[in-house]
């Protein structure tokens, strides 16, 4: 059957209302059910929106975050804490520690920025940006597998799953876009723990990420296929609510329910976001890009702008997955190429951010999901390292330039101002307006958070 014989198909600004009832007296659709379209549009409208935006416990520094995750676990003393003493007990062969070989900081280390923060050149541009970084040298996990460590950055947990810290910052806050998702993933391979690092898990599912890949199709299916397809969408709608009544308390279904309509209204305003063709020359310089392309660390950091800029709430990005990562046991060369992937990338997204108005009010997050260790693994990896690492902030109200937290001159053990990730998690959530401990959800008969019953807000770092 044409889109014409049914009166609304060549007008794609009627709304699902207008849509409905231009079906009555077709033939396209009984009457009978077409009431029941409409009683539920009612339900739909009357409902309350999960994903509307909240007030926040309290005014914050931020409104927005941008979570970089580089899976896998970079070396803290190859990068951001470098250790002089380490280089030199590790050349002269002298060592305490039984059989274990100490393996020096590889690359090569001076101050940046006026604070002068010594950092090596293993990330040349992003250490170039010192004056505007947080840097904690200080991060501790609770465990060294590469899954449940990847659980704990994002999850708090462990142990159990839990909902993503993306899923707890929009079921606090809500979306500033209707149109977009709130929540939005960019990665080009499926990480440590798979989708669970994303998952809402107990909290509603219109609280899970939307996952963007890289290529020609970031979304799949994200082009109409129809011009009636407001009505198919209604159609379903009536199917799943009826199935839904059937089995009440049913979180998967209600977010399958959303998501035809959020997909819907993505197919309108996410084309957008992926067309690139109005960026600047200079711009895509700035993040290593070349014009027309669709995919690269650089791609994912001009796309986690564009989102952020037209409302998303919470992107997160990592630049690989589970295989070919940062996890070094073998040769701490291999972090190179890795790093020039994303150092010019990130740059240019602080630079871009901070030239827009936009650092201001969002907070930029660079972690992983433990250190490595200061002692060689064979003749020059290193294995996990869970009790001392290093992450950064920017942007959304955290003092810029000045370092937290202190390693010993190995950087293997805290020897000031500890950050557990839970203490970083609460510390997010502040910037945002919300109390760790107020943000809660009941489920098996308690009130969760993502914090857990631990962690304290790291106020010395905040402006």
């Amino acid at each position: 059957m044409s889109g014409k014989s049914c009166g609304c198909a060549t007008n794609d600004r009627l709304s699902r209302r207008q849509a409905i009832r231009s079906l009555v007296g077709s033939s396209l659709i009984l009457p009978g059910i077409v009431a029941e379209l409409l009683a539920a549009e009612e339900q739909r409208k009357t409902s309350p929106d999960p994903l509307a935006a909240k007030s926040p416990h309290f005014r914050g520094t931020a409104k927005r975050v941008i979570f970089i995750v580089l899976p896998g676990g970079f070396s803290h003393v190859d990068s951001f804490d470098p250790k002089p003493k380490l280089i030199e007990y590790a050349s002269s062969g002298k060592t305490a520690f039984d059989d274990r070989t100490l393996l020096g900081t590889i690359w090569p280390y001076k101050p940046y920025g006026q604070a002068g923060i010594e950092m090596t050149d293993l990330f040349p541009n992003i250490a170039a940006c010192a004056d505007d970084l947080r840097l904690i040298r200080s991060m501790h996990g609770d465990h060294n597998d590469h899954v449940q460590a990847t659980l704990g950055i994002h999850t708090g947990s462990v142990t159990f799953k839990r909902p993503s810290i993306g899923s707890w910052v929009t079921y606090g806050l809500g979306t500033e876009n209707a149109n977009l998702p709130a929540f939005v993933v960019l990665a080009p391979q499926i990480p440590y723990g798979g989708s669970q690092v994303w998952s809402s898990d107990f909290l509603p599912g219109a609280y899970s990420a939307t996952r963007v890949a890289s290529g020609p199709e970031p979304v799949p299916n994200l082009a109409p296929r129809s011009s009636i397809q407001k009505l198919e969408l209604g159609l379903l709608e009536r199917f799943n609510r009826r199935h839904a009544a059937a089995n009440p308390g049913n979180p998967a279904l209600e977010a399958r329910i959303r998501s035809f309509e959020t997909a819907f209204r993505m197919q309108m305003a996410m084309p957008d976001i992926f067309d690139i063709s109005r960026e600047s020359d200079a711009t895509l310089r700035l993040y290593g890009l070349a014009r027309g392309a669709t995919e690269g660390f650089g791609w994912q950091c001009l796309m986690a702008r564009r989102m952020i800029e037209r409302g998303v709430r919470f992107v997160e990005l990592m630049d690989v997955g589970s295989s070919e990562n940062w996890d070094a046991h073998g040769d701490m060369e291999t972090h190179k190429p890795l790093a020039v992937n994303v150092d010019q990338a990130v740059a240019g997204l602080l630079t871009d951010l901070k030239f827009r108005g936009l650092l201001q009010e969002t907070l930029v997050v660079f972690t992983t999901e433990f250190g490595r260790s200061p002692f060689a693994e064979g003749t020059s990896g290193r294995s996990h390292y869970e009790k001392a690492y290093s992450s950064w902030l920017a942007g959304g109200g955290v003092k810029p330039g000045i370092v937290y937290g202190k390693t010993d001159e190995l950087g293997g053990s805290i020897e000031e101002n500890g950050v557990h990730v839970h203490d970083f998690h609460a510390t997010i959530l502040h910037c945002l307006g919300l109390d760790h401990t107020k943000l809660t959800y009941r489920h098996a008969g308690r009130d969760f958070r993502l914090t857990d019953v631990h962690g304290r807000v790291v106020e010395e770092i905040l402006a």
